[in-house]
């Protein structure tokens, strides 16, 4: 996947001296990749010759996840001063120049998704999952409640219906994406709602780990102090009663895949547990 990337980065024929290089930079700066992958192990359990096929759509994912991270850090969001272990875009250039460049790998996502070589009836499905998790229905609608209600608390429920919109439903698209891509369609809302549980853990991960040292994570942290988190709502020690049973759900319904699903998502253990890391 790293190799794909560097492959099909952005190259702009312009006189704009840095903009190609801004374009792709928090894209080179690295990450878990973790999207892409949950994408490519669902395709590699079915169909392995579809793997290369596969790497657009999730090259796409990428694409918008990393998108989404400029803009979070703007600072008239996070006003986060450090991503992925790098300085953000915003404190490198300038705050026009981040928001473009967010704009540019939005776009982007579906220049790449549409140029798969996949047949053209999935590839409608894969843009039509990918724009209404990641839109208006989904991350962007997260975000919008999540900077709205900073400084009013919110309930338990209105707490999940955030969550699952910021952070869960792009994980649970990456999944289901490639269920479609390797016509396994019985499987895909399966796989969508074991995704919306796994982007909740991995949101109540995040929270418990914006108490961490930032150097040790590679992004900026304390920004949500004055936001609805499972931290800032229930307290550190629910959170983290609350991850392990999420975590605990999860491995059970593992085991409701077939063998090869579980095989090829056995990397997942590793993320499962990692707020027992700290």
């Amino acid at each position: 996947m790293e190799e794909f990337i560097k492959k099909n980065l952005i190259k702009l024929n312009t006189f704009h001296p840095n903009f190609e290089k801004a374009l792709n930079e928090m894209l080179l700066a690295g990450g878990k990749r973790f999207r892409p992958k949950l994408l490519i192990s669902v395709v590699k359990a079915y169909n392995p010759l579809l793997i290369d096929n596969a790497k657009y759509a999730a090259f796409a994912i990428e694409l918008i996840h990393t998108y989404s991270l400029i803009h979070d850090d703007l600072p008239a969001m996070d006003d986060a001063t450090l991503r992925r272990g790098h300085p953000t875009l915003h404190t490198t250039y300038d705050e026009a120049t981040a928001i473009l460049v967010g704009d540019g790998l939005n776009t982007y996502a579906f220049e790449v998704l549409s140029k798969a070589p996949i047949h053209n009836d999935i590839k409608i499905e894969l843009i039509k999952i990918l724009s209404e998790n990641a839109g208006v229905s989904g991350m962007v609608l997260g975000q919008a409640i999540d900077l709205y209600f900073e400084n009013k608390k919110l309930n338990l429920d209105e707490l999940k219906e955030l969550h699952i919109n910021k952070t869960a439903k792009l994980i649970a698209a990456s999944l289901k994406m490639g269920a479609i891509i390797v016509n396994k369609i019985d499987l895909a809302e399966k796989l969508y709602d074991f995704g919306i549980k796994l982007g909740l853990l991995f949101q109540i991960q995040d929270d418990l780990l914006d108490l961490e040292d930032e150097t040790k994570i590679g992004k900026t942290t304390g920004v949500d102090e004055n936001k609805n988190t499972f931290v800032t709502i229930l307290g550190k020690e629910e959170s983290i009663k609350k991850a392990n049973k999420l975590a605990n759900e999860l491995k059970e319904e593992l085991k409701n895949f077939d063998a090869n699903l579980q095989n090829e998502l056995s990397w997942l253990d590793k993320y499962l547990n990692r707020h027992k890391e700290n």
